[in-house]
């Protein structure tokens, strides 16, 4: 049984969340509250398995109340809340404060479709009930932060890292974007799972706070080093003849669309051991077929240790195919990348930053 406390302060919505809820015989609401601070009061009490909030309220806000919680009493929180919406910059705000998830309430919720609105918030409820949570991890971080760096053999210098996210994505990238230091000498791809319409607000909270460029990718365009790009919504990554983005509609690969596993074999193919591939927190195993194809490319792979994951699904399903060289830990993931490419120097010339990755570069030998 998923126990869940719900806070809203709207009587109403209330009580049609407790009514969807009720549906489901795995999920009971062990308790209601109007804001955060009465949500905090009843947290030892109620020991809820899952936090369903809104964003908005008096007394103590969504944002507010998601920090104290992840503070003292740390678990999943699922905001639920009209201000929640594609391009709004509310959703990223509250996954840096902790939550998992979000989900876009109907602005109208007495006129939405009860029984998809139903559907989809248990099957939220369902993933977040199961997710690893943290409690002061910049602690933990710091802990880690002397230990020597140790590297996999190189075969050839550093030309593309690709690295794939899913659930807990979001707040792991801005860890190693924020941590990757100003002119790395190689083009950056990355795929993250998330609802259609969210990605440009998250590029730009990730733009924030890391020293390279963040941006989608453009079809046709030459990947420039020292230049992180993103796979847009709807469209799988890869690169055509001449080494530039080639963005395609084919079917949907490992359950997704853009799909890691997708982008992953095109890098392998592209780039051959000059390949580093990165798969990160995230539910299913998409990633972990394409991690394959870069280490028997000769490429290095890495996947993100269990302790460190949101959700351990696609690091464990590449681990599991033996496709994942080292497996470490988030704080450790950016000062590895960042000491492969400086390493990988001596194996041949790199390339200065915004020098482009195209025909030329493209067909260096592995």
């Amino acid at each position: 049984m998923i126990r869940v406390l719900l806070v809203d302060d709207s009587p109403i919505a209330l009580h049609i969340l407790q009514r969807l809820l009720s549906r489901s015989p795995e999920i009971t609401v062990v308790g209601t509250a109007g804001n955060g601070r009465e949500a905090l009061d009843l947290m030892p009490a109620l020991n809820p398995d899952v936090i369903c909030t809104d964003l908005h309220m008096p007394v103590m806000d969504g944002l507010e109340f998601t920090r104290a919680v992840m503070n003292k009493y740390p678990r999943p929180i699922l905001v639920v809340s009209a201000s929640v919406e594609p391009d709004s910059p509310n959703v990223f705000r509250v996954l840096e404060a902790g939550a998992v998830d979000v989900y876009p309430k109907p602005r109208a919720i007495l006129d939405a479709d009860q029984e998809k609105l139903a559907r989809e918030l248990v099957s939220k409820i369902r993933i977040v009930a199961g997710v690893h949570v943290f409690r002061r991890a910049g602690a933990t971080r710091r802990a880690h932060s002397t230990q020597p760096l140790v590297l996999p053999p190189l075969r050839a210098r550093v030309r593309m890292v690709a690295i794939g996210a899913s659930t807990g994505g979001p707040q792991a990238l801005r860890e190693i974007l924020s941590h990757l230091p100003a002119g790395f000498p190689a083009p950056v791809v990355c795929v993250q799972h998330i609802g259609e319409g969210f990605l440009s607000e998250m590029v730009a909270w990730l733009a924030e706070v890391s020293p390279l460029p963040v941006r989608q990718a453009v079809q046709g365009e030459v990947p420039q080093a020292g230049v992180v790009y993103f796979a847009p919504d709807d469209a799988h990554t890869a690169f055509d003849g001449d080494g530039r983005f080639d963005l395609s509609r084919a079917p949907p690969c490992d359950g997704h669309r853009p799909s890691i596993t997708f982008t992953l074999r095109a890098v392998a193919r592209r780039f051959g051991a000059g390949a580093v591939g990165v798969l990160l927190t995230g539910m299913g195993r998409d990633g972990a077929e394409g991690m394959v194809d870069i280490a028997a490319a000769g490429g290095v792979t890495i996947a993100q240790d269990e302790a460190s994951s949101v959700v351990y699904g696609m690091p464990r399903a590449a681990v599991a195919l033996g496709s994942a060289q080292q497996v470490l830990p988030l704080e450790r993931i950016a000062p590895t990348l960042a000491a492969l490419a400086s390493s990988g120097n001596g194996l041949g010339a790199a390339p200065p930053k915004g020098t482009s990755f195209g025909a030329q570069q493209g067909k260096e030998s592995t």
